[in-house]
């Protein structure tokens, strides 16, 4: 299939994002960086439709993502999901795709075990009136895992999330167990800002599993974290 572009959906219109703020930028353009302690090139797209995205890639996304709810230890999802139902979970609203690669589009019939790096969404953790209150949810290629893509994809969060109207940040259940992810957080200045008891019945722990709560102001990042300059 002939490589597409991105730029035409770098522009598209964000839908079922904050109901009050307008987004702070009319585009937003791929990105590319250096992964930490690295030479391999990676770039960011951002994708506003899923239509856009090449169907072999969202169906790699998809085997991913049921992997990890059947892993059972990170998203609190008990059953896999349907292919429909993981579209309207993980392309509710804004997604960025994370891929090894120096090209500024996506080509498709690429080996995505090796090209896809990582992806998270972007979207409304409440309702309209408060829907400049964002939520994202964060999944690394097992491939790649080990290679710091996680800070990253975090990185890129806190770049584009703002450019879509959100003011702050709120990620509702990150489990005391799930080290790799309360490191990037605690590293990124995000504040633990509450904790949910005995939130979830994790695989493979005898006891439910504490929450943590985490939130950031949007509209006050310092400089330094938002830097992708090759570290």
């Amino acid at each position: 299939m002939e490589a597409r572009s991105t730029e035409w959906k770098s522009t598209a219109n964000l839908h079922d994002g904050p109901a009050f703020f307008k987004p702070l930028a009319q585009t937003i353009e791929p990105l590319q960086f250096k992964l930490i302690e690295s030479d391999i090139v990676a770039t960011a797209f951002p994708v506003f439709n899923a239509q856009y995205v090449p169907e072999s890639l969202i169906d790699y996304i998809f085997d991913l993502f049921n992997l990890e709810i059947e892993c059972g230890k990170t998203y609190p999802q008990l059953e896999k999901l349907t292919k429909q139902d993981f579209l309207n979970y993980w392309f509710h609203s804004f997604t960025v795709i994370v891929l090894r690669t120096d090209k500024k589009f996506i080509e498709d019939g690429q080996d995505w075990r090796s090209v896809l790096l990582g992806t998270f969404y972007i979207k409304p953790n409440y309702s309209p009136r408060c829907s400049h209150n964002c939520n994202a949810g964060f999944l690394v290629n097992t491939y790649h895992r080990g290679k710091k893509v996680g800070y990253r994809l975090a990185q890129v969060y806190l770049n584009w999330a703002p450019l879509l109207g959100y003011k702050y940040s709120i990620f509702n259940l990150v489990f005391v167990t799930n080290q790799a992810s309360w490191k990037i957080w605690d590293k990124l200045n995000f504040q633990r800002i509450g904790l949910v008891p005995r939130a979830g019945i994790l695989k493979d722990f005898a006891e439910p599993i504490d929450a943590i709560i985490y939130g950031k102001d949007l509209t006050n990042i310092e400089p330094e974290l938002l830097s992708m300059e090759h570290l």
